[in-house]
């Protein structure tokens, strides 16, 4: 079947998901929940192969990790159905609304999205992530997995999809499409008028090929260039554990740490300290000339280490004379999605969150917590880095529309 053809199945299915009660859909995600326990074995096994094929294909460590199913994170990905179905309904919500002078009533309602495309890599915990955040909003969601994880996709995905039929609603709301070509994924760029939006989530180039391709408008999601800035007015051991946690508590992920600044009054007592600890961890530092002279396990840093998002267990460290270098080191190399400071200074603090330019900003805190379930979201569909619509992690509310509602009683316009 051609993403066309399923695109317009969606659409059709959107219709009814949208009108449907949260009673119906918050039903359909615990049932998708407990049938994703039920078949776990299932879609293990079905992963194994994904995980194997990805060895032989000479993936990463670190992209293994992301492609890889446990039955601990196959009941992790029902836990996040069911925190989500216990979330409130945000279709029908009132964004605002008043009554005019001339008697009209005026409502700002949230309203569905219609037919959400997503395109991602690795992950297939994304799968069901985004198919219920999807089905909770109201949308029907076109999931386009990477090769990579084609087993394990369509293992969940025939899941979930029985389980929206025996919830009374139409398994159409689910689709799954092709990965063994990139045509599927030209196709969906180009279904304007037939899909409302597209969210890409994975590496820069595929972001990039998403927004600059698409006819159908983007939303576009986060790489994660983030940097941990250690302050002259740190307490360092605050500091030592942020950048411990931000770098290494999961290194494939995009709110894990890349870039390390370091203030120059701080390096002398910092470096020595900062570097044994992460080459304890594993991690290899890219780092200036000062972090080099720290330790002769630092690689000396190129112009390239500053903007990489490594995803694995590097990290690229500088020393800067003053805040406002750092802030400038930020705006040149960073990518608008978390970056921290630790210091104990409001005024270096309060500078930092007016100056930096990101979705997300941590004051004495990991960049880890950039994440829907950990700001209360629930489940997240990404984490958006551009400044329209959305910005940040993504929750239902952002998987939404809205439309004005008028009554009146029989009023025309003079």
């Amino acid at each position: 079947m051609s993403v066309i053809e399923q695109a317009g199945k969606a659409r059709v299915a959107a219709i009814e998901l949208g009108a449907a009660t949260r009673t119906v859909k918050d039903a359909a995600l615990l049932l998708m929940a407990d049938r994703l326990v039920e078949r776990a074995g299932d879609i293990v096994a079905a992963n194994e192969v994904d995980v194997r094929n990805g060895r032989a294909n000479g993936l990463t460590e670190s992209v293994i990790d992301r492609l890889a199913l446990t039955p601990e994170r196959v009941a992790a990905m029902a836990d996040g159905l069911r925190q989500m179905a216990a979330l409130p309904d945000p279709v029908g919500e009132v964004v605002r609304g008043s009554t005019l002078a001339n008697g009209l009533e005026l409502r700002q309602i949230r309203v569905p999205f219609g037919v959400v495309g997503i395109i991602y890599e690795g992950r297939p915990n994304v799968t069901a992530d985004a198919a219920g955040i999807c089905l909770k909003s109201g949308n029907a969601a076109l999931l386009r997995g990477s090769s990579s994880a084609l087993s394990s996709n369509a293992a969940i995905v025939s899941v979930l999809r029985k389980a929206v039929a025996d919830a009374g609603l139409p398994a159409d709301a689910v689709q799954l499409l092709d990965a063994t070509t990139r045509d599927s994924v030209k196709e969906l760029m180009r279904a304007r008028g037939l899909v409302d939006v597209l969210i890409p989530r994975g590496g820069a180039s595929l972001i990039r090929t998403v927004v600059e391709e698409s006819t159908v408008p983007v939303i576009e999601t986060g790489v994660g260039n983030c940097h941990v800035y250690v302050d002259e007015h740190a307490d360092l051991d605050k500091a030592l554990a942020v950048v411990l946690n931000s770098k290494t508590q999961r290194l494939s992920t995009c709110n894990t740490a890349e870039s390390l600044l370091v203030h120059a009054a701080v390096a002398p007592a910092f470096l020595p300290r900062v570097l044994e600890a992460l080459h304890g961890k594993g991690v290899t530092v890219h780092g200036d000339a000062a972090f080099a002279a720290a330790s002769a396990d630092v690689v000396a840093a190129t112009d390239d280490d500053w903007g990489t998002e490594y995803l694995s267990a590097d990290i690229s460290a500088r020393v800067v004379d003053s805040l406002d270098d750092a802030l400038d080191h930020i705006r040149v190399h960073g990518s608008g999605h978390t970056e921290a400071i630790v210091s104990e200074s409001v005024a270096a603090t309060r500078r930092f969150v007016s100056r930096v330019d990101a979705a997300a900003v941590m004051v004495n805190a990991s960049t880890r917590f950039t994440d829907g379930g950990e700001f209360g979201f629930g489940a997240e569909i990404g984490i958006s880095t551009q400044k329209l619509h959305a910005r940040g992690p993504m929750g239902l509310p952002e998987l939404t529309s809205t439309k004005y509602v008028v009554t009146g009683d029989g009023h025309v316009r003079p």
